[in-house]
């Protein structure tokens, strides 16, 4: 097709003819899965290269809060540099990936892409790698768990404050069919005493939300 994932069509796709209320509408139909996976899949019918961070420039240029928060954005060149330096054989399959202040996604990203290639094709299996990213943005939040659940990442997404450990909510991004051509679930974690000593949490900034897609592989007691 000759159409591009540019601003007009992440906005016709979405549904959203004001970009100022982008964010708040994407993470609204991000909770109803039969809506998000039909978006999804408009999407991959105009571009089907995951490699790349689709809302890189969108979200830069439209919501970045450059001023108050210093939000700027990582190069997709650079981004795949620090990705093959810390992709060596030591890391392929070992699930060890932090990404802390991870905007948009897009070093996770690249970290999925070098895992991906690293792995011949058929043996490939989304259970090998396990990704958290962690993004104090309301804005961005939307887009980065959008980005994870697309490319069927398993991955918790701590939506607080790195330093202070304090969280809004943490979602658990499950690929539950272990297929690479599968979306990823999306559930949110209880607000439990376990969940606050795995994930350090010192302090709770938003009332609990109830939404479980599936039951989880990871700290089963806590979801």
């Amino acid at each position: 097709m000759n159409k591009k994932i540019d601003f007009k069509t992440i906005n016709e796709i979405i549904g959203c003819n004001d970009s100022f209320k982008m964010p708040q509408i994407l993470m609204e139909k991000l909770f109803y899965r039969n809506e998000r996976e039909r978006i999804f899949r408009e999407f991959l019918q105009i571009e089907h290269n995951l490699d790349y961070d689709w809302f890189h420039v969108y979200f830069q240029e439209e919501y970045a809060e450059r001023k108050t928060k210093k939000q700027d954005f990582t190069p997709d060149s650079i981004g795949l540099l620090l990705s093959k330096i810390i992709n060596d054989e030591a890391l392929v399959g070992s699930g060890a990936t932090l990404d802390t202040a991870g905007g948009t996604g897009g070093l996770t990203i690249q970290k999925w892409v070098q895992d991906k290639y690293a792995t011949k094709f058929f043996d490939y299996k989304p259970s090998n790698y396990f990704y958290q990213v962690e993004e104090l943005s309301d804005r961005a939040l939307p887009f980065l768990l959008f980005n994870l659940a697309i490319r069927g990442m398993n991955a918790v997404v701590i939506h607080g404050d790195a330093l202070h450990r304090e969280v809004h909510q943490i979602y658990l991004l499950e690929n539950e069919f272990d297929r690479y051509t599968s979306f990823s679930t999306i559930s949110i974690f209880k607000h439990t005493k376990q969940v606050e000593k795995e994930f350090n949490v010192k302090k709770w900034l938003s009332e609990e939300i109830d939404h479980v897609e599936s039951k989880p592989l990871y700290f089963t007691k806590g979801v």
